[in-house]
């Protein structure tokens, strides 16, 4: 993920929603974080600024999973840049440079009034390629339309997610949940599990295509 080959990268960015009237939810979130995407982040996640956490990665699948991690805890605007930055990484994202934070920075502070407050925004080393480019903000509404649709979960269902995703079948997940098999049929439904995961394999293949990535 470090090696200097690699010219187009991801650059995340999440602020905290009315943070002046909440708890901070900075700690919460750096330990979800870790654990659904810490192994493939190029530069891990820290709070930058006040309620600010920022990362790299040139992983698009941990960007999707870094999308539903932050739109289960729901208090969080998120901005997306894609493009290069300043080789060689140092040690920490505070001191990390180059077009993708950048556009980052641009892409959080509007997605503070975008649709699912969320915007992913393409350097100009990845739109001075027209088709990149194109492919760049089909990945963008992909990612919206995934947040809209988990941000409607309940409890209940990112549970049953949790636990089929960790039983491998309904049966095994009832037994752990003491529920019958066709309540966690129900509820799986409810939580839109089969669109939600279809919806996060397309924005992993659109960001893979937009970044260059080979899958």
């Amino acid at each position: 993920m470090k090696g200097d080959r690699l010219t187009t990268w991801a650059v995340l960015t999440a602020d905290q929603r009315n943070s002046r009237r909440s708890a901070d939810r900075v700690p919460g979130a750096l330990a979800a974080l870790a654990v659904a995407v810490g192994d493939r982040l190029a530069l891990p996640f820290e709070r930058t600024i006040g309620d600010e956490l920022q990362a790299l990665t040139a992983d698009p699948a941990a960007v999707v999973d870094v999308v539903l991690t932050l739109s289960r805890l729901s208090d969080w605007h998120i901005g997306i840049g894609l493009g290069a930055v300043d080789l060689p990484l140092p040690a920490s994202t505070r001191e990390a440079r180059g077009p993708a934070y950048l556009a980052a920075r641009t892409a959080v502070e509007e997605a503070r009034n975008a649709p699912a407050n969320l915007r992913l925004i393409a350097s100009e080393t990845v739109s001075a390629d027209p088709y990149r480019d194109i492919v760049a903000q089909r990945a963008e509404a992909a990612l919206v339309m995934l947040r809209a649709l988990v941000s409607r979960r309940t409890r209940e269902g990112w549970e049953v997610m949790d636990v089929l995703d960790d039983a491998g079948s309904g049966k095994t997940a009832a037994g752990r949940l003491g529920i019958s098999p066709s309540a966690v049929s129900q509820r799986a439904a409810r939580a839109a599990r089969a669109e939600s995961r279809m919806g996060a394999g397309l924005a992993a293949s659109l960001l893979a295509e937009a970044m260059g990535v080979t899958r």
